[in-house]
Protein backbone atom coordinates (compact mmCIF):
# COMPACT_ATOMS: atom_id res chain seq x y z
CA UNK A 1 0.00 0.00 0.00
CA UNK A 2 1.26 3.42 -1.26
CA UNK A 3 1.50 6.58 1.27
CA UNK A 4 1.87 8.60 -1.48
CA UNK A 5 4.80 10.42 0.40
CA UNK A 6 7.76 11.39 -2.54
CA UNK A 7 10.74 11.85 -0.91
CA UNK A 8 11.09 14.93 -1.33
CA UNK A 9 8.18 15.11 1.23
CA UNK A 10 10.16 12.86 3.72
CA UNK A 11 13.17 14.58 3.52
CA UNK A 12 10.73 17.92 4.25
CA UNK A 13 9.64 16.12 7.39
CA UNK A 14 13.00 15.34 8.97
CA UNK A 15 14.01 18.54 7.98
CA UNK A 16 10.85 19.80 10.44
CA UNK A 17 11.85 17.04 12.95
CA UNK A 18 15.38 18.15 13.13
CA UNK A 19 13.96 21.99 13.37
CA UNK A 20 12.20 20.86 16.30
CA UNK A 21 14.98 18.79 18.39
CA UNK A 22 17.43 21.38 17.54
CA UNK A 23 15.04 24.36 19.09
CA UNK A 24 14.18 21.68 22.08
CA UNK A 25 17.89 21.49 22.84
CA UNK A 26 18.58 25.17 22.63
CA UNK A 27 15.34 26.00 24.64
CA UNK A 28 16.50 23.44 27.45
CA UNK A 29 20.05 24.97 27.58
CA UNK A 30 18.90 28.30 27.45
CA UNK A 31 16.16 27.76 30.42
CA UNK A 32 18.99 25.63 32.16
CA UNK A 33 21.25 28.50 32.24
CA UNK A 34 18.97 31.32 33.15
CA UNK A 35 17.85 28.71 36.45
CA UNK A 36 21.47 28.29 37.12
CA UNK A 37 22.97 31.45 36.03
CA UNK A 38 20.38 34.31 36.30
CA UNK A 39 17.70 32.53 39.40
CA UNK A 40 15.35 32.87 36.75
CA UNK A 41 13.24 31.35 34.11
CA UNK A 42 12.80 31.83 30.53
CA UNK A 43 9.00 32.45 30.69
CA UNK A 44 9.78 35.89 32.62
CA UNK A 45 12.54 36.98 30.66
CA UNK A 46 10.23 36.05 27.59
CA UNK A 47 7.54 38.56 29.41
CA UNK A 48 9.97 41.14 30.11
CA UNK A 49 11.13 40.82 26.42
CA UNK A 50 7.59 41.43 25.11
CA UNK A 51 7.34 44.76 27.51
CA UNK A 52 11.01 45.79 26.25
CA UNK A 53 8.99 45.93 23.00
CA UNK A 54 6.12 48.16 23.68
CA UNK A 55 7.21 51.86 25.46
CA UNK A 56 3.55 52.20 26.86
CA UNK A 57 3.02 49.06 28.11
CA UNK A 58 1.15 45.83 26.94
CA UNK A 59 -2.37 45.10 28.26
CA UNK A 60 -2.41 41.35 29.96
CA UNK A 61 -4.47 40.21 26.92
CA UNK A 62 -2.52 41.77 24.54
CA UNK A 63 0.86 39.94 26.41
CA UNK A 64 -0.71 36.65 26.33
CA UNK A 65 -1.46 37.27 22.73
CA UNK A 66 2.25 38.31 22.13
CA UNK A 67 3.39 35.31 23.62
CA UNK A 68 0.85 32.78 22.89
CA UNK A 69 0.01 31.69 26.19
CA UNK A 70 -3.20 31.98 27.75
CA UNK A 71 -3.96 35.09 30.44
CA UNK A 72 -3.66 32.44 33.45
CA UNK A 73 -0.20 31.74 32.18
CA UNK A 74 0.85 35.10 32.25
CA UNK A 75 -0.72 36.61 34.93
CA UNK A 76 1.38 34.26 37.62
CA UNK A 77 4.58 35.57 35.86
CA UNK A 78 3.08 39.19 36.14
CA UNK A 79 2.77 38.69 39.77
CA UNK A 80 5.87 37.28 40.98
CA UNK A 81 7.68 40.17 38.41
CA UNK A 82 5.85 42.99 40.25
CA UNK A 83 6.83 41.43 43.72
CA UNK A 84 10.25 41.80 42.42
CA UNK A 85 10.38 45.33 41.36
CA UNK A 86 10.64 44.52 37.70
CA UNK A 87 6.97 45.48 35.92
CA UNK A 88 4.12 47.55 37.40
CA UNK A 89 0.74 47.76 36.66
CA UNK A 90 -0.84 50.91 35.66
CA UNK A 91 -4.45 52.32 35.18
CA UNK A 92 -5.86 52.44 31.69
CA UNK A 93 -7.47 55.75 31.17
CA UNK A 94 -10.79 55.32 30.51
CA UNK A 95 -11.17 51.78 31.36
CA UNK A 96 -11.48 50.69 34.98
CA UNK A 97 -10.90 47.23 34.17
CA UNK A 98 -7.92 47.47 31.98
CA UNK A 99 -4.28 47.59 33.10
CA UNK A 100 -0.99 48.30 31.71
CA UNK A 101 2.01 46.22 32.43
CA UNK A 102 4.88 47.99 31.52
CA UNK A 103 8.60 47.37 32.75
CA UNK A 104 10.06 49.60 35.99
CA UNK A 105 13.46 51.07 35.74
CA UNK A 106 15.08 47.88 37.60
CA UNK A 107 13.15 45.79 35.61
CA UNK A 108 14.43 46.89 32.22
CA UNK A 109 18.16 47.38 33.36
CA UNK A 110 17.73 44.17 34.62
CA UNK A 111 15.94 42.87 30.61
CA UNK A 112 18.90 44.83 28.93
CA UNK A 113 21.56 42.75 31.31
CA UNK A 114 19.71 39.64 31.10
CA UNK A 115 18.98 40.33 26.75
CA UNK A 116 23.26 40.83 26.42
CA UNK A 117 23.36 37.45 28.34
CA UNK A 118 20.95 35.91 26.51
CA UNK A 119 22.51 36.75 23.17
CA UNK A 120 25.91 36.07 24.69
CA UNK A 121 24.28 32.28 25.41
CA UNK A 122 22.81 32.06 21.51
CA UNK A 123 25.66 33.03 20.17
CA UNK A 124 27.96 30.13 21.56
CA UNK A 125 24.99 27.28 21.10
CA UNK A 126 25.46 28.05 17.43
CA UNK A 127 29.21 29.40 17.17
CA UNK A 128 29.53 26.53 14.80
CA UNK A 129 27.47 28.05 12.22
CA UNK A 130 29.46 30.31 9.79
CA UNK A 131 27.81 33.64 9.23
CA UNK A 132 26.83 33.00 5.86
CA UNK A 133 25.01 29.91 6.60
CA UNK A 134 23.42 31.68 9.15
CA UNK A 135 22.21 34.13 6.65
CA UNK A 136 21.15 30.97 4.42
CA UNK A 137 19.28 29.53 7.17
CA UNK A 138 17.32 32.58 8.02
CA UNK A 139 16.06 33.28 4.18
CA UNK A 140 15.25 29.44 4.47
CA UNK A 141 12.82 29.89 7.12
CA UNK A 142 11.91 33.45 6.27
CA UNK A 143 10.07 31.36 3.29
CA UNK A 144 8.23 29.37 5.61
CA UNK A 145 7.03 32.14 7.85
CA UNK A 146 5.96 33.80 4.93
CA UNK A 147 4.28 30.52 3.40
CA UNK A 148 2.64 30.39 6.81
CA UNK A 149 1.69 33.78 7.39
CA UNK A 150 -0.32 33.67 4.01
CA UNK A 151 -2.37 30.70 5.01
Amino acid sequence: MSTGLTTTSKERLRAWLKILKTARLIEKELRERFRTELDTTLPRFDVMAALARSDAGLKMNELSTELRVSNGNVTGIVDRLVDNGLVERRAVVGDRRAQLICLTSHGAATFADHARIHEGWVDELLADLPASDVEQLMDLLDLVITKEDLS
